[in-house]
């Protein structure tokens, strides 16, 4: 019996499946030990249940928010340059940019680095496609305006006229540059503002698709885009650039263009004596 009751004495200081521990020497340290770490236990589940249903709640967007990341991600620009009358703001007079403007073993991307460096622009309308993502459990687009950062005479250096045009895409808002304020309206009421009547919702990771079109007749312009976005209690300010990070860019017709570029079938491109200034394909 001694021997049992010794084992009990031994066995009490620790308690037996989780229970406090029975009286006598040095057992009220061990039950103010275990009852420390069963309120230890119940705290630390309890803060990460909390946690838990915070971070779930809100939490990534504080997060996020922290390290900076903006509410939204512009994933995609592209605007449509084929089949469409294009101007360079100079002529072509390097010999090697002139080389890719004539076809001589260039690619698609020599190209296009040629047509930026030369501030190439689509005349009279341009279509770009944009899609943007959402950063956060809940946001608003509440409004998206060009911002105009050059505004100048119409560019003349070089008319690029196609082999044969195409008819643009149906857009969802149109944008008219010789109108001031600039603002995005629907296609079908030119008059009323886009955004004094509809927003965009979004959620995290889901993409919206804009197709936008800019009308312009009287000038050059160089913008770019401006989303309003109101996440939680904040409004943030998303810059929208052109692709490659270069501004969007139309220009209005020219009275006469300094060089002139025609397209064959075969995709090459080959001067011609500049005739009288057009505005669409078919009149060129």
């Amino acid at each position: 019996m001694a021997r049992v009751r010794q084992r009990k004495k031994g066995s009490g200081s620790r308690g037996r499946g989780g229970e406090p521990p029975e009286p006598g020497p040095g057992g009220w340290k061990a039950a103010r030990t275990w009852v420390a770490g069963v309120a230890s236990a119940v705290l630390i589940a309890a803060v990460g249940v909390v946690f838990s249903a915070w971070y779930t709640a809100s939490g990534s967007d504080a997060v996020d928010q922290v390290g900076g990341k903006p509410p939204l991600t512009v994933g995609h620009v592209e605007v449509e340059l084929d089949e469409r009358l294009l101007v360079l703001r100079e002529p072509v007079t390097d010999a090697r940019d002139r080389a890719i403007l004539l076809g001589k073993a260039s690619s698609d991307t020599d190209v296009a680095a040629m047509l930026a460096r030369h501030h190439v622009a689509t005349i009279g309308d341009m279509t770009a496609t944009v899609v943007l993502t959402g950063n956060r459990s809940s946001l608003r687009i509440i409004d998206i305006e060009p911002r105009m950062l050059t505004r100048a005479a119409p560019s003349d250096g070089a008319l690029l006229v196609p082999g044969n045009a195409g008819e643009t895409d149906t857009v969802e808002l149109i944008a008219d540059l010789d109108r001031r304020p600039v603002r995005f309206a629907m296609k079908q009421d030119p008059r009323t503002a886009y955004f004094t009547k509809k927003q965009i919702d979004l959620k995290r990771d889901e993409a919206v698709t804009l197709s936008l079109s800019f009308v312009g007749a009287k000038a050059y312009y160089e913008f770019d885009l401006v989303a309003t976005v109101l996440a939680g209690d904040r409004s943030e300010k998303i810059v929208i650039n052109g692709p490659g990070g270069t501004p969007f860019r139309l220009t209005g017709p020219a009275d006469s263009y300094r060089t002139e570029y025609h397209r064959s079938g075969g995709g090459m491109w080959s001067r011609v004596a500049p005739g009288p200034a057009c505005t669409a394909p078919e009149k060129c």
